[in-house]
């Protein structure tokens, strides 16, 4: 799985200008399922993402996550992000997880969220969503579950 997670002051997701989700202060996460992609990298990242300390401290030093500040987080699938942009111009997407599959893994890694106790939005799984939002800093980071993966597979 891949997840760009932003700090954001509000984020929204609409479809066909129908508000799906709305958030206050904490992150957006774009999430992309690729093949090969299980229960394990859900759970990992969301994990990860929880605990990450990108909220400043009263020093302004980035110190606290979003479990330390009790914040909401916003997920939104996106695909795009598993694109295969090797060649040529155009993207593909052998690399992306079939949607039936992915839907419940990205469900899985929201849920797995609200057990850590985040308060969580989700957008609007294989819908054309309109993301806004506001970032905070800005701050953005790309998270990759297969660097947890191919780290507790070489300690095996």
């Amino acid at each position: 799985m891949i997840a760009v997670v932003q700090r954001v002051s509000q984020a929204k997701v609409t479809v066909g200008g129908r508000l799906v989700a709305r958030i206050g202060r904490g992150l957006l996460v774009l999430l992309g399922v690729r093949k090969g992609d299980g229960e394990e990298d859900a759970r990992v990242l969301a994990g990860k993402i929880a605990a990450l300390r990108i909220f400043e401290d009263a020093a302004g030093r980035m110190n606290l996550s979003a479990l330390d500040l009790r914040l909401e987080v916003l997920v939104v699938s996106q695909f795009t992000l598993c694109a295969d942009l090797r060649r040529g111009r155009r993207p593909g997407f052998d690399f992306a997880e079939a949607p039936e599959s992915a839907e419940g893994l990205v469900r899985l890694f929201a849920k797995v969220l609200v057990e850590q106790g985040l308060v969580v939005e989700e957008g609007s799984f294989g819908a054309s969503m309109d993301v806004s939002l506001v970032n905070e800093g800005p701050a953005t980071f790309i998270l990759d579950s297969a660097i947890w993966r191919r780290k507790s597979a070489a300690s095996s």
